[in-house]
């Protein structure tokens, strides 16, 4: 598949800060642009920022930013799925996965999560796509909040609604190793009824074994 990325863009006020969301984002434009401390749900930042510099520069990936002036405060991540996951399997060029979102504490409860997954959306070629999310329970900021596991689970099935995903059911041992873990996809429209049987088959992966 050829992949195409369209650059969008969008202003959100944030107490009083102008806060940009844009991308895709190439890793020359990231480099640019300083990252927030603040953002380390999945590793260090340093190295966090290492990993979207990467994943910016893979045919498929494409990296969506918020940044306040020239800082980087929260991301999106968009690739093909690790290929020792089971959503890797049989390669599917039309089958990616939203990654990672992050944004950092200070910025939280402003809406900036839910601009960076719908701008994603503003490039009408990711209808060619399946985008796939895992949403597991031990990657989610609860420390910082007074929320239960579930009430987490809710806002973040509502934060990926809002951008067309859905809850879809599987049997993936990760996934169904706590009831708060979920997978939700967003199927693009130009998605056919053969794609969407391939996908089907991987998420209920060897349902029939014994």
């Amino acid at each position: 598949m050829q992949h195409q990325k369209t650059y969008h863009q969008e202003l959100l006020t944030l107490n009083d800060r102008k806060i940009v969301i844009e991308g895709p984002v190439s890793s020359d434009t990231l480099k640019t642009y300083s990252f927030d401390d603040g953002l380390d749900a999945f590793r260090r930042p340093k190295d966090q920022f290492e990993a979207i510099l990467e994943i910016a520069d893979l045919d498929e990936g494409r990296i969506i930013i918020a940044r306040d002036g020239e800082h980087i405060i929260g991301y999106v991540t968009y690739h093909y799925p690790d290929e020792l996951e089971r959503w890797s399997d049989g390669n599917l060029p039309y089958l990616i996965e939203l990654g990672a979102v992050e944004i950092s504490l200070g910025y939280r409860s402003g809406g900036i999560g839910k601009k960076l997954i719908q701008l994603t959306m503003e490039d009408s070629f990711v209808e060619n796509y399946i985008i796939i999310t895992t949403e597991y329970y031990w990657h989610w900021d609860l420390k910082n909040n007074s929320l239960s596991v579930y009430e987490y689970k809710d806002i973040m099935i509502n934060l990926m609604a809002s951008a067309g995903f859905e809850v879809f059911q599987t049997n993936d041992p990760e996934i169904t190793a706590h009831p708060a873990n979920t997978l939700m996809a967003r199927i693009g429209n130009n998605i056919k009824r053969e794609q969407m049987m391939e996908f089907d088959k991987i998420r209920f992966k060897d349902r029939f074994f014994f």
